[in-house]
Order: structure tokens, then C-alpha cells, then sequence
């Protein structure tokens, strides 16, 4: 999946912890134009498709707003201009949203679940078929990523840390090629890199996302001031949201259309995209992502993530791992309650479970 690079770091170094405010943001003015950013990755892609086939028409009509889906070719670019406030949203996992957003000091709302890597993330070794073989090798990833994230949890799970390997930063743009040189025998990459490199021959994926499932989410977050200042905008985007992944999920004609447009607005073929999708859980139901929002899992995930984000150091000045606050349904926070930054707000998508958007 797409994920934040090694530029998180420098974003969470530039905005740094002293911007942290308690509670929301400074209050912002009711307004009717609104722009979501998004980057191409198979769970994201039903925004763009969703302008382009009239849903977003529906939903602006019905809540009398304006809403421009943009795309930002630079994943994490997409992120800076969101928490620079270019955009009053975009489209990012869960570990980005924490270590460059929050991290920085800019209060953010999760309004959208919109799904998990389910084998879309993956590691994967050259002449071995377990595990255990990666001990004492040099790991090409991206480093301060998900892939980092996702590789710290497989080895936990092998019984070993990460002191038994060694991390070589690589992007995602040159990953590829540097696993097919002979002297990398071990990466960790996302699609669609992840399916080209694992398909080389005498390579194996020796664990993936599909092993901690829930724990690298895609989310659709809002800054939070707008939201709270403009509660239609959240309706409306939950409302797109589910019109949209309902229809691409069907097994008829239209769904397998609505498949085919995103396709070619990702630059796949339909094929590749499907395949993608079989590696992404999505909360194509309402009521299945506000269970997922209320489960005591997603506080568990997000103490793994910020531990992780505290360790490597994304948590620029802080002293320790619950600098920033988070807010979950019903109340729960985690870390710091007078410095919360990100929120995960299930009621719109209850609103949707409930037939009332």
C-alpha cells in the first residue's frame, strides 16, 4: 500500500509538538467549498471514480456543497499540503495520519475506515521459505514507513527485534530494481511493487499485513475545526464513500465497470486492480466499520503504532510515547487528553449504518 516516506520525518521535524493545542483547532467559518486529496492506491480509488461517475454530484447536491476530489501524485505530498492547509482533507493510513499531521500539532478527524491491508504489504526473502531466515540479513524498505512498521511486528511475531537485522532505506520508486540485484535477498514493500518483486524467481513472502489484520488502516481524515464547523461535509463524504464502494463491489455488469474506471484511473489493468483488491479489506458496510472504530483493537493498533512512531524518533521533542493524545468512540484516549491531535469519529458512519445521512 502506499505509505508515508522517509520526508514524514522532516514534516514531524519541521512542524513539530509545540503547535499541539488542547482540544480542537482554532474554530473555523462555516464555508460550502471543500477539497479531499487522494493518491493513487486500490482502496483510495473510489473518490476519483466517484467524481467522475455523478456520486459526488448527488451528495453535493443533497447537502448544497462543493467538494473537488484531487489527486496528488506524491503520497506524502498529498499529506503536507493537507496539514499545511491546502486541503481540508485527504486520503492516508493510520501511521501517517498520527507521525505528520498530529505529530505536528494540527488537530485531525478520522471520518472514513475505509479499509486494511490484507496482504497488500509483505516481506519478502530470496532462497528461504520461513522467517526465521531473515535473522542477520539487510532489509531493503522504506524506512519510517508502514514497511518499517510491518517488519518490527514480523519479527516480534518470529521471536526476534530489529536488532537482528539491518535496514536499508530504499523508495518505493527504486525498490524494485534494487531486489532484483543478486546481493538483496530480503524487502519489505507494498503493492503494486510488492506483487512485481514477489513474482521473481526464488522469492517468497515470508509474512504480510494479511497477519495483523486491522492494523495497517486506510482512512479518509478531515481537519478538524472544518469538520466541526461544516458537520454536512462529513455526511456528504460518508455518503459518497459508501454509494461508491457498494456499487464497485457488485458481482454484475455495473460493478465490474465501476472496477474497470478506477482501474484506469490508477493506470492498471483491470486484472491488476482486481487482484489488488483481493489484498484489501474494505468496509464496504457501515455497520462493519463502526464496529471496527468502537473494537478495543483499534486502541491496542494505534499503542503499537505510536510506540513505534515514538521510537524511531517521529515524535519530534516529545519525551515520550504519549505526547499526542488520541480520541477514539466512546470517550477512550490515549496519550496525552490535553493535547489530543486525532480523533477517530465513528458518527458518520453511523449515520450511514443507520439510513440517516
Amino acid at each position: 500500500m502506499q505509505s508515508g516516506l522517509l520526508l514524514l520525518a522532516a514534516a514531524a521535524a519541521t512542524l513539530g509538538l509545540a503547535g499541539c493545542s488542547g482540544g480542537a483547532s482554532a474554530p473555523a467559518e462555516k464555508k460550502t467549498e471543500f477539497s479531499i486529496g487522494w493518491s493513487i492506491y486500490a482502496g483510495w480509488m473510489p473518490w476519483p471514480y466517484a467524481q467522475q461517475a455523478g456520486i459526488v454530484k448527488k451528495w453535493e447536491d443533497k447537502y448544497h456543497l462543493k467538494i473537488k476530489i484531487v489527486q496528488v501524485n506524491d503520497y506524502v505530498e498529498s499529506i503536507n499540503q493537507y496539514t499545511a492547509g491546502k486541503l481540508d482533507g485527504v486520503t492516508l493510513a493510520n501511521m501517517d495520519a498520527l507521525t505528520i499531521p498530529a505529530a505536528g500539532g494540527k488537530d485531525t478527524t478520522a471520518v472514513i475506515l475505509g479499509d486494511y491491508s490484507n496482504g497488500n504489504d509483505g516481506v519478502l526473502l530470496k532462497g528461504a521459505t520461513n522467517l526465521s531466515a531473515i535473522k542477520g540479513r539487510s532489509v531493503n524498505l522504506v524506512e519510517l514507513s508502514v514497511s518499517h512498521y510491518l517488519l518490527a511486528r514480523a519479527l516480534e511475531k518470529g521471536g526476534m527485534t530489529m536488532t537482528d537485522v539491518k535496514t536499508v532505506n530504499t523508495a518505493d520508486a527504486d525498490i524494485v530494481g534494487a531486489f532484483a540485484s543478486p546481493d538483496v535477498t530480503a524487502a519489505v514493500a507494498w503493492n503494486p511493487q510488492l506483487s512485481v518483486m514477489r513474482a521473481q524467481p526464488g522469492v517468497t513472502q515470508v509474512f504480510s499485513s494479511a497477519d495483523i489484520p486491522g492494523e495497517i488502516l486506510d482512512l479518509l481524515v478531515v481537519d478538524s475545526a472544518t469538520l466541526k464547523a461544516n458537520p454536512d461535509l462529513g455526511k456528504a463524504l460518508a455518503g459518497i464513500w459508501y454509494d461508491t464502494v457498494q456499487l464497485m463491489m457488485k458481482q454484475d455488469a455495473s460493478g465490474k465497470a465501476a472496477r474497470a474506471a478506477m482501474a484506469k484511473l490508477a493506470g492498471a489493468a483491470p486484472e491488476t486492480f482486481d487482484s489488488q483488491l483481493k489484498t484489501t479489506f474494505l468496509y464496504t458496510d457501515p455497520k462493519a466499520a463502526v464496529a471496527a472504530a468502537q473494537s478495543p483493537a483499534l486502541v491496542t493498533t494505534m499503542t503499537r503504532v505510536r510506540d513505534f512512531s515514538f521510537a524511531k524518533g517521529l515524535f519530534k521533542g516529545a519525551t515520550s510515547a504519549d505526547a499526542v493524545g488520541m480520541a477514539f468512540p466512546g470517550g477512550k484516549t490515549l496519550g496525552d487528553a490535553q493535547h489530543v491531535t486525532l480523533r477517530f469519529d465513528d458518527s458518520y458512519m453511523k449515520l450511514a449504518a443507520d439510513g440517516k445521512l
